[in-house]
């Protein structure tokens, strides 16, 4: 066992931003509930509001769960809501008393000062930005996931608590059009829960046909798989207390546990790639955000 002189870093899942089928979905939260070492999990439609009644009746249960099985459960909300039902929506969450995720400053307006979580879609560039939000109520920053390294030294040394995307394709945009229905030739009010076919992502090439983004209904991600392994000391020692993992089809308990082992010491970077790099994951691991470089840089990959 290995012995790195580590603090402990907190490890926070996501939620899932994909249109998973309900059945799928329930069990994968029951899934990391029972075997995935984990501190908080957030759960709730963050993409686009036509998918959530589906997962409405199922979300008390999940959290019932998480809850029982001591992680942390966090409700994250819409990250571009446009109708007055779904902010409606978001408000009925908010008087439930569950700690919030807010993705949108409609959110923020809505929690009116309440102790909540800021997720990665707001636009978190700068230590102004920071100290708005807490003196807004959030107790927990979770940053852009195309911030450097060198901003997140700096937004981190504000006192706040702040998270850092670790794993996952990262999310880039969120647009009122659906890129899914399109390609489909439909429309976003008849798309049929098309994106429900990518459960990863529709993957976009360009025109010389080289993998570039990643489409989900109306939200674009990174086509590459965010991977901070190479990163976590830095990000400790930053000031980072925790890591998010973004949910993909592959083994998320096996993820997790690679990144507790990461944290804790017990792993070196390159074994936690390797480790990493046997799953099943819809693209490259990639890290070149957090180097300063192109986002779609692969590991150990220069400009």
């Amino acid at each position: 066992m290995k012995d790195l002189a580590m603090s402990a870093m907190q490890l926070t899942l996501g939620p899932v931003l994909f249109n998973w089928p309900t059945d799928q979905w329930v069990d994968f939260y029951a899934r990391i509930a029972d075997e995935a070492d984990v501190d908080r999990v957030c759960v709730g439609e963050v993409v686009c509001w036509k998918r959530a009644p589906f997962r409405d009746e199922a979300v008390a249960g999940v959290i019932e769960r998480l809850e029982r099985a001591g992680k942390e459960p966090v409700y994250a909300t819409l990250a571009m809501p446009t109708a007055v039902r779904e902010m409606r929506a978001i408000a009925e969450v908010v008087e439930q008393g569950v700690l919030v995720e807010a993705n949108d400053t409609a959110t923020i307006h809505l929690l009116a000062g309440r102790p909540h979580v800021t997720g990665p879609f707001l636009n978190i560039y700068n230590e102004a930005a920071v100290a708005l939000h807490r003196s807004l109520g959030a107790t927990r920053i979770c940053l852009p996931p195309e911030l450097p390294l060198g901003s997140i030294r700096q937004l981190a040394a504000g006192n706040a608590v702040t998270e850092v995307l670790a794993f996952g394709r990262a999310p880039l945009a969120i647009s009122a059009r659906c890129y899914h229905a399109r390609v489909h030739g439909l429309t976003k009010d008849s798309c049929r829960f098309v994106c429900e076919r990518d459960p990863d992502g529709l993957d976009v090439r360009t025109i010389d046909r080289r993998d570039f983004l990643s489409l989900n209904g109306v939200q674009t991600l990174g086509h590459a798989v965010t991977c901070a392994v190479h990163q976590v000391g830095a990000l400790r020692e930053a000031g980072v207390a925790a890591l998010r993992l973004s949910p993909q089809t592959c083994d998320m308990v096996a993820v997790a546990r690679t990144f507790r082992a990461l944290a804790d010491g017990h792993l070196t970077p390159d074994e936690a790639e390797a480790q990493l790099a046997t799953l099943r994951l819809p693209g490259p691991l990639s890290d070149g955000f957090l180097r300063g470089v192109a986002g779609a840089r692969q590991l150990h990959e220069v400009d």
